[in-house]
């Protein structure tokens, strides 16, 4: 079941990579003075016709691996898959893509946060009380714990969209992406992201104090220097240079955190 779901997450988190590569060079955000990391498409590697066939199997392939985990989930896991592909696409494709007008950030933070941890968690139980292909949320699947768990993911995975905006609000302003950066500036995106990284490190202090779990959930704070340093380095620096380590960065600690946190809570 979790190998399942692990699969599934990551397709869906590919094929929206793949689809930012293509919608972003086809409708001109991505250019030469692009600062981040080499973009296929942009860049003349691969066929743009090629990047957006990509995009479309592991599409497919993602809803493949989930339906078997709508049989065991029942019809919200069909919904949040099919909401999260279309999401996926939505997020730089199609009339009204989320990323061009500011809505990136709340894109990443529910859908690779609360609804990837919650969905997670609900595919699981539901395997244990449930009936397959249920029409109902059952008892139990849907928690109060598991949102607060997805909380520091969504956060961190949000700040890795930051880095990545505040590195280009200058190229984004050009092309006539409306990012939070281009609109609001670079003091409002480091608060932002100051304030997202706090929220991550709150949340295993309130698991102790206010819900009385043991003192193990306060296992991800080991990583807080790390992230107290990269917000230095987002906090003085906007070149690539800079700010492609610190994306880096980022995503390391995402990670790092959530292993951590994984383990302090199962213990």
């Amino acid at each position: 079941m979790g190998q399942h779901s692990f699969i599934g997450a990551a397709l869906i988190q590919i094929g929206t990579n793949f689809a930012n590569d293509y919608y972003d060079a086809i409708q001109g955000a991505d250019t030469e003075a692009r600062e981040g990391f080499t973009r296929v498409t942009q860049a003349g590697i691969i066929a743009p016709e090629s990047v957006k066939r990509a995009m479309y199997l592991t599409f497919a392939a993602a809803i493949a691996v989930g339906s078997y985990l709508v049989y065991i989930g029942g019809l919200p896991i069909l919904i949040i898959g099919l909401v999260s592909v279309a999401s996926g696409i939505a997020y730089t494709g199609g009339p009204y893509p989320l990323g061009y007008h500011g809505l990136g950030d709340l894109f990443v933070f529910v859908f690779f946060g609360v609804i990837a941890v919650m969905g997670t968690y609900y595919v699981q139980a539901a395997a244990l009380v449930a009936a397959p292909l249920s029409t109902t949320i059952p008892p139990g699947t849907v928690t109060w714990t598991a949102f607060l768990a997805s909380l520091p993911v969504a956060a961190i995975s949000t700040n890795i969209l930051v880095v990545n905006n505040i590195r280009d609000k200058k190229e984004d302003t050009t092309t006539g992406k409306r990012t939070l950066a281009v609109r609001f500036g670079y003091r409002v995106s480091r608060l932002e992201y100051t304030g997202l990284f706090a929220l991550s490190y709150l949340v295993p202090v309130w698991l102790w104090v206010g819900e009385s779990w043991s003192l193990t959930v306060l296992a991800p704070l080991l990583t807080l220097p790390v992230a107290v340093l990269v917000t230095r380095t987002v906090w003085r620096h906007t070149s690539g240079a800079a700010l492609n380590p610190a994306l880096e960065t980022t995503g390391k600690l995402l990670a790092v955190y959530s292993l951590l946190f994984g383990i302090g809570l199962a213990l």
